[in-house]
């Protein structure tokens, strides 16, 4: 994306500095119950997603993914984390319900430590919640020279292939790498075609999604926004598996790796799975969504070294980047690299701020007096 393309995309946005939505978001958290310590990183999660340009996974999330569930007693603004088990290179904790966030930053914290001393580490979590972007964990193993994995599931929302019922969560499995580059190499993508939180950018523009995102429950793909946001909840719609409807455009392979992901992120830590992650208990009433995490760190230092990883990992990229265009095309992409432009951009004009984000930003501001000056008032 260039510059022009850029501010013609958030034309209607207002641009509001990052350390504004900082203070904001921690004055927010902090308003209702959560410790500073946690919501400094709660915060640095939800801002690296909007530095990144992943508007779907940033602010917007703030108020209907973490206040409401706390206001609504299914998540708990104080993280107690259990220590299940702790071996040389593995673990597995108990987030108790507590905020995703700072059960995943403690968990990949010590999936590296254990890769330091062991070359491998690997952490499983259950009883977590939603954690925010995958790529943050996986940076956090980057940062320090290392691979980072992760992957986690979610409410089920994506149909298996031949069928029409919300089963599997949205189930991202990320890996970051180090180059010798300015950034690193991320692929932080769910494992369906889209996933819940584009649909609701969408929503939010009050525009119709694509086609071939969502099924419909009589097996025809849907685009109606509005009415799809309110049918996953009630299982009258689901998302499409990477690769989409049926084998002709190899739906099952991202249904398959949906299904990876569930089965590492419950059967390692004895968690809940698919229809036990609704949200809802037997009676149709709220409850914690019992999210299981799992973290893997590995250390290029036991294998060739650090320096000869970043090297070749470097060498791949630029040679897929210079091999020949399509016609018309004037870049090839890597992964990350698009995220590290949007940080340009958005460190220069700040994040863009859509009118509905605004009215909600307003709100909270009021509720948790909190003294901001904001463009839109």
């Amino acid at each position: 994306m260039t510059e022009s393309e850029f501010l013609e995309k958030y034309k209607d946005s207002a641009f509001v500095p990052f350390e504004k939505l900082e203070r904001f978001m921690l004055k927010t958290l902090e308003g209702i119950g959560v410790p500073s310590h946690d919501a400094a990183i709660i915060t640095d999660v939800l801002i690296e997603s909007d530095k990144r340009g992943i508007d779907s996974h940033g602010i917007g999330r703030l108020k209907p993914i973490y206040i409401d569930r706390i206001d609504d007693g299914i998540l708990n603004p104080v993280t107690e984390i259990t220590v299940m088990k702790d071996k040389a290179a593995t673990a597995v904790l108990d987030g108790n319900d507590g905020m995703g966030h700072v059960v995943g930053h403690r968990a990949m914290e010590m999936a590296i430590d254990k890769a330091a001393q062991y070359g491998l580490g690997m952490v499983a979590v259950r009883n977590s919640s939603h954690y925010g972007i995958a790529g943050y964990y996986s940076t956090m193993a980057t940062d320090k020279g290392m691979i980072g994995i992760t992957g986690t599931n979610a409410r089920p929302s994506i149909a298996p292939t031949f069928g029409t019922e919300n089963m599997l969560g949205t189930n991202p499995l990320t890996i970051g790498m180090p180059t010798d580059e300015e950034f690193p190499f991320v692929i932080d993508a769910a494992t369906s075609v889209s996933q819940r939180g584009k649909i609701e950018v969408y929503g939010r523009a009050e525009k119709d999604i694509p086609p071939g995102w969502v099924i419909g429950d009589d097996g025809n793909t849907r685009t109606d926004t509005e009415g799809i946001l309110k049918d996953l909840t009630l299982g009258k719609a689901a998302l499409l598996p990477l690769g989409g409807l049926g084998t002709d455009g190899a739906g099952y392979k991202g249904y398959g790796y949906a299904t990876a992901v569930e089965i590492l992120s419950a059967a390692l830590q004895c968690g809940s799975f698919m229809q036990a992650l609704t949200g809802k208990d037997e009676n149709g009433a709220k409850q914690p969504y019992h999210l299981g995490h799992f973290f893997i760190a590995i250390n290029p230092e036991f294998f060739m070294g650090e320096d000869a990883f970043r090297k070749t990992a470097g060498d791949i990229l630029r040679g897929l980047r210079a091999s020949r265009k399509a016609p018309g095309e004037s870049r090839i992409y890597t992964a990350g690299e698009l995220e590290w432009e949007a940080r340009g951009y958005r460190t220069r004009y700040g994040c863009p701020v859509p009118p509905s984000l605004q009215k909600v930003i307003s709100t909270l501001s009021e509720r948790f007096s909190i003294q901001e000056e904001w463009p839109w008032e």
